[in-house]
């Protein structure tokens, strides 16, 4: 039974702020000397991005200083970041699941199934059941949390939406992921931190997923999806709960680790479906930094033109985590991108996962 994409919706927080200005914020809970602020700089302005949203922010203009008080003298402690996430995460899922059901033509009550994806914070009970009383959704929906997956945790929650959609004749799937990246701001000098506060920022993303029919002609149609682990690459990037956030390595060997060892596996992938990366006809790759994307680049030996919109997403948006791969997929279905649509995303593990969209 196919199962298609009936509806996308994404949303981001109020406020933004252009990458300069981040900088300018950050650079004063970040240097300790003249030799980092000359990296720092380097850092900010090589990342791809001109502008993030985040929940920090009161303002989107005016005094840099007065446009946001989270961030202050002393270092948030993880409570103060996780009560903020609970202030936030509702009202950010809620708006880009409204989006999605509004564009699959879904009336509420018959959502049978509900997953939600996060990896930037926790509380019980969680947005999921924010979105059942503000959306009006069933009470008897089936709810399951993909937690803690990093950037590719979307295609593992479509993953089991798939699975609730071929088990059950009838289920519909809301799948909404929720991040809030930028309530993980660390202070003080380490390379690897700075490149993550210079890179992710906050956004909500929403897909329904259904049983394809007549009706359903033309909508994205999930095909198959991959995951693999690339060896002895455990120590490349990792995601822990610190007294102060989240905190991120993010090793510097992760572009020649995908650069080296994705397309081997990503063939044999694609080939069990009858296709090569040549006949993809576009590419939704998570923008986990412009380093990412040009190994990805080299990987598939694409041209830099063939993942322009995941490089127009990282502009525009910054690295949101998990939900970023929906703003591109939402991208590719309004320019009516040629299919099938690859999209694929990088996580600890080494992991990779993929999707293959027809």
């Amino acid at each position: 039974m196919p199962v298609v994409i009936a509806g996308i919706g994404t949303a981001v927080p109020p406020h933004r702020i252009a990458q300069n200005d981040a900088a300018f914020l950050a650079r004063p809970y970040s240097c300790e000397t003249p030799v980092h602020e000359r990296l720092f700089e380097a850092v900010y302005k090589g990342t791809g991005v001109a502008t993030r949203h985040s929940v920090v922010l009161q303002a989107s203009d005016g005094d840099l200083a007065a446009r946001q008080s989270f961030y202050g003298g002393a270092s948030p402690t993880t409570l103060e970041r996780m009560r903020k996430y609970e202030e936030e995460a509702g009202a950010l899922a809620v708006a880009a699941a409204q989006k999605a059901l509004a564009a699959a033509w879904v009336r509420r009550q018959d959502v049978t199934h509900l997953v939600t994806v996060s990896c930037t914070g926790f509380y019980a009970p969680g947005f999921d059941i924010a979105l059942i009383k503000q959306l009006g959704l069933a009470a008897s929906i089936a709810r399951t949390q993909v937690g803690f997956m990093g950037c590719h945790g979307f295609l593992n929650g479509l993953r089991v939406a798939q699975a609730f959609v071929a088990a059950e004749p009838g289920a519909c799937v809301l799948l909404c992921a929720v991040e809030m990246c930028s309530l993980h701001h660390q202070y003080g000098w380490s390379s690897e931190q700075i490149v993550a506060n210079s890179l992710f920022a906050d956004g909500a993303g929403a897909v329904v997923a259904l049983a394809g029919n007549a009706a359903s002609a033309g909508l994205p149609q999930v095909v198959a999806s991959g995951s693999t682990l690339i060896a002895e690459s455990e120590d490349a990037m990792s995601w822990r709960i610190g007294d102060h956030g989240f905190q991120m390595t993010l090793s510097p060997r992760v572009p020649d680790l995908i650069a080296r060892n994705l397309r081997g596996w990503l063939d044999l992938w694609l080939d069990q479906h009858g296709l090569t990366v040549a006949a993809v006809g576009s590419w939704a790759v998570h923008p986990g930094g412009p380093r990412i994307l040009a190994a990805v680049g080299e990987a598939l030996g694409i041209e830099r033109a063939a993942l322009a919109t995941s490089h127009s997403v990282l502009t525009d948006y910054g690295n949101m985590s998990s939900p970023t791969v929906l703003f591109i997929l939402e991208r590719l279905r309004q320019a009516e991108a040629p299919r099938p649509w690859v999209a694929m995303a990088f996580g600890p593990g080494l992991a990779v996962e993929a999707l293959l969209l027809g």
